[in-house]
C-alpha cells in the first residue's frame, strides 16, 4: 500500500524533530525581518502590520512544548487522564444534546459522528476549555512564538503562521477571534492553520467559517480534513485482538497494510470472540505495550486519525473513546502497568546506542515512535529475544550492554 508509506513518511517527517534552538534575535526584531516573507506569501503590509502592532511573545510556549504528554507517557497513563469514566459520561451527554447536528455532519461526509465527538473530547473537553485562557491562546501570538523560539520544525511552523495571517487578512476572524492551542490550532476540534484554509467549511451557513464559535463549522472542517488524510467512510478504526502462542512479532508494523485474513490464518482472533466483517479489509499489527499489553489490527481509519495528530497516544484515546461513546466497555486485555517506563534522556540513549549497532538511523527525539520500534525488533530479534518492540527498563539495560 504506496499510500501508507508515503503518508507515513511525511507526517513523521513533519512531527518528528521538535527540539528548540535557540532565538538568533530579539522578539522585535525577528518580527521586523518575517514582515518579507509574510508579504511574499501575499499577506498585505497593513494586515502583517495590524497583527503585530504591540505584540509580545508569550512565555509559556516553550514551557508548553518541552512538554507533550502523548509523547512523553506511557500510552495507559495518557489514556487513563483522557478517557475518564466523567469524560465518557459528559461526551455521551453532549453528543445527545448535538445528536442532530452530529448526524448531519455524518451524513455529508460520511465520517463517523462519533468519532467527531471523540476529537472534540480530547482536543478541548467538548468545547469546556475554550474559555479558559491557559489553554486557548491568541493563535497569532502563539505561532510567531513559535517561530521566533525556531524548534526543529520551524518550517512547518512559518507555514501554519502564514495560514493564520491569511486567515485573518481574508476578514474570518479578527486578531481576538483566532484563538486555539499553543500550537496554533484552532477552535472546538483543534484543527491547524493550514488545514482550516483547505477544508474549513461553513456548515451553518451564516456566511462565515469559524471553527470557534460554530461546533457545526468545527466539526465539518475537521470531517473534511480527516477525508483528506484518508479517511474511509464506513470503516471502523480497528479492532483488539488477542495473537497465538509464537507469534511472530516482526509482522507487526505499519509500512504495509494486509488483509485480515493475512492475520487470521496465522492465528489472530478479536477478543471476546468476536467475529471479523470483512476478511479482505486491509490492516495492520499495533503492539503499543509489547506482548503483555493489548494488541490491535489498524486500518486507514486510524492512519487518518494519525494525520489530525501524529502520536499514537493520541490517536489510540480519540479512537477508544470513540467506542466508549458508543457505550462500548473498556479493552478487554490489561496494560503491563508494573513496566517501567523509560524517560527522554533513556530514549535518547536508546535511539543513540541503537544507532551505533547499525539498527536504527533516524533523529535522536527520544520519541519511541513507530521507526524507533521497528529498530528494536530488529536488535531483538536478532539477539534471540521476543521482538516486540517494547522499551523498557530492562530491554534499554540489554541494548546499552550488548555488542
Amino acid at each position: 500500500m504506496r499510500f501508507v508509506v508515503v503518508f507515513l513518511a511525511v507526517v513523521y517527517a513533519a512531527f518528528s524533530g521538535v527540539a528548540f534552538s535557540a532565538p538568533q534575535e530579539s522578539f522585535d526584531q525577528f518580527l521586523v525581518g518575517f514582515e518579507k516573507k509574510a508579504l511574499s506569501a501575499g499577506i498585505p503590509k497593513t494586515v502583517y502590520r495590524a497583527a503585530t502592532k504591540g505584540l509580545k511573545p508569550d512565555p509559556s510556549i516553550k514551557v508548553s512544548q518541552g512538554s507533550q504528554p502523548e509523547f512523553e507517557k506511557p500510552v495507559w497513563s495518557y489514556l487513563d487522564q483522557r478517557i475518564t469514566a466523567d469524560r465518557i459520561e459528559r461526551g455521551r451527554s453532549a453528543f445527545g444534546k448535538n445528536e442532530a447536528l452530529f448526524n448531519r455532519v455524518g451524513n455529508a461526509y460520511g465520517v463517523d459522528p462519533y468519532m467527531l465527538a471523540a476529537i472534540w473530547g480530547v482536543e478541548t473537553d467538548y468545547g469546556a476549555i475554550m474559555n479558559n485562557d491557559r489553554y486557548f491562546k491568541p493563535v497569532l501570538r502563539s505561532l510567531f512564538s513559535l517561530v521566533h523560539q525556531r524548534r526543529g520544525r520551524v518550517k512547518l511552523d512559518e507555514a501554519e503562521l502564514i495560514a493564520a495571517l491569511q486567515i485573518y487578512a481574508r476578514g474570518e476572524a479578527p486578531v481576538s477571534g483566532l484563538k486555539g492551542s499553543w500550537a496554533g490550532a484552532l477552535g472546538h476540534l483543534q484543527i491547524m492553520p493550514s488545514a482550516f484554509l483547505t477544508h474549513g467549511t461553513d456548515f451553518d451557513g451564516d456566511g462565515k467559517r469559524d471553527p470557534h464559535g460554530s461546533l457545526g463549522d468545527a466539526l465539518a472542517s475537521s470531517a473534511k480534513w480527516l477525508l483528506g488524510v484518508g479517511y474511509q467512510p464506513g470503516q471502523d478504526w480497528g479492532y483488539e485482538v488477542d495473537l497465538p502462542k509464537g507469534f511472530d512479532y516482526m509482522l507487526a508494523g505499519r509500512t504495509q497494510l494486509r488483509s485480515i485474513s493475512f492475520f487470521a490464518e496465522r492465528g489472530v482472533t478479536r477478543v471476546k470472540r468476536r467475529k471479523f466483517g470483512d476478511l479482505d479489509e486491509q490492516v495492520f499489527l499495533y503492539v503499543p505495550a509489547g506482548a503483555g499489553g493489548p494488541k490491535f489490527l489498524m486500518t486507514q481509519n486510524y492512519l487518518a486519525l494519525k494525520g489530525y495528530n501524529f502520536a499514537d497516544s493520541y490517536a489510540l484515546a480519540v479512537a477508544h473513546l470513540t467506542d466508549r461513546l458508543k457505550g462500548a466497555g473498556p479493552f478487554v486485555n490489561s496494560w503491563p502497568r508494573q513496566a517501567k517506563f523509560l524517560n527522554r534522556q533513556q530514549r535518547i540513549e536508546l535511539q543513540k546506542r541503537m544507532m551505533k549497532l547499525g539498527f536504527y538511523a533516524d533523529k535522536l527525539d527520544g520519541r519511541f515512535g513507530p521507526i524507533s520500534q521497528d529498530a528494536l525488533r530488529q536488535w531483538q530479534k536478532r539477539h534471540g529475544h521476543l521482538a516486540d518492540g517494547f522499551a523498557t527498563i530492562g530491554v534499554y539495560n540489554s541494548v546499552m550492554n550488548s555488542n
